[in-house]
């Protein structure tokens, strides 16, 4: 297995990034073959912190780097030297079987979109994010931000793509799916919640357990939660203000310190044809370390391969 890494995403790359790949290395001696894909020029010096893995990395030079604010669609085609579009060649071409970034998270969801394309038969794929549960275990929250406005069949197909997930990634046979919504009972809540109810519930595919509300998120009511994006990116940025807060007025508890997000890694970008991880821009080395296990575990389980037999027996 061949895991491509973007080397220069990311708010601290390279230096956080090669020390994810030393830790990914020498904890697991069954690690996947790492492709350090950036400037060589600033990967070499720091070479030294895994210099006793020879064999087990490659360096792709990428002289080219898109930065955190440039326009995703018109970078990748003007800078196709750069980390991310090399990165996504290597995918696309077969030369690494799953590739990650803590960069431009726009230009990886267009190099995903346009250079391994979306599974046939999923309209819109979708990244969560990660709930921290008070059982100790963690939620998947589906859409996180990326399609802001969505149908009642958009809804439907997160909460296929996130049970898929939660089964083969987290190893949780038959998933709990919830709705999120402003009440429990069926009925309840805007258009999009009240239309979206009835298909969930119909669907063979998922274990729907009816509508969640913004108090259970947090609890073991649900292993998927499924919104669309504009409520689930204000959920997202609203817990990751709450553990801000907690660290600004140096408040020392063990559940409230797992809001720190960056430390999980990257979430995958669900629904496309082959593995893409996409890491916070303040990703660490140990979140680094923690985007490769999740590469590695969702290019094991063939979770792509799952989701479009799933999809072709829904058709």
């Amino acid at each position: 297995m061949n895991i491509a890494l973007d080397m220069m995403g990311g708010d601290y790359a390279p230096a956080e990034a090669i020390k994810g790949v030393a830790d990914y290395l020498s904890e697991y001696p069954a690690a996947a073959h790492v492709i350090l894909v950036g400037d060589e020029t600033q990967i070499h010096p720091l070479e030294p912190a895994i210099k006793d893995f020879e064999g087990r990395y490659t360096i792709v030079h990428a002289p080219q780097v898109i930065g955190m604010q440039e326009h995703p669609t018109k970078a990748l085609k003007e800078k196709q030297q750069s980390s991310i579009a090399i990165g996504f060649h290597l995918l696309a071409t077969g030369k690494a079987d799953a590739f990650i970034s803590a960069g431009n998270t726009g230009a990886m969801l267009v190099g995903a979109l346009y250079s391994i394309k979306p599974i046939e038969g999923v309209t819109r794929p979708t990244i969560g994010t990660y709930l921290p549960r008070e059982n100790g275990e963690l939620g998947l929250l589906l859409d996180a931000g990326i399609n802001a406005d969505c149908k009642p069949e958009n809804l439907e197909q997160f909460a296929i793509l996130g049970s898929l997930f939660a089964e083969h990634v987290w190893n949780r046979p038959n998933p709990k799916v919830g709705l999120l919504n402003i009440g429990e009972e069926e009925g309840k809540g805007n258009l999009l919640a009240q239309a979206t109810f009835p298909l969930l519930k119909q669907n063979e595919l998922i274990n729907f357990i009816g509508n969640v509300e913004g108090r259970d998120v947090f609890l073991d009511k649900a292993d998927v939660v499924v919104c669309e994006g504009f409520t689930g990116n204000v959920m997202l940025k609203m817990a990751e203000s709450i553990h801000d807060i907690v660290k600004r007025r140096n408040i020392r508890d063990e559940y409230l310190e797992r809001f720190e997000f960056e430390k999980y890694g990257g979430v995958p970008v669900l629904g496309v044809n082959k593995p893409v991880i996409i890491g916070h821009g303040i990703s660490n080395g140990l979140a680094f370390k923690n985007m490769l296990l999740m590469a590695q575990k969702v290019t094991e389980t063939d979770l792509s391969g799952k989701i479009r037999n799933s999809f072709q027996n829904l058709k």
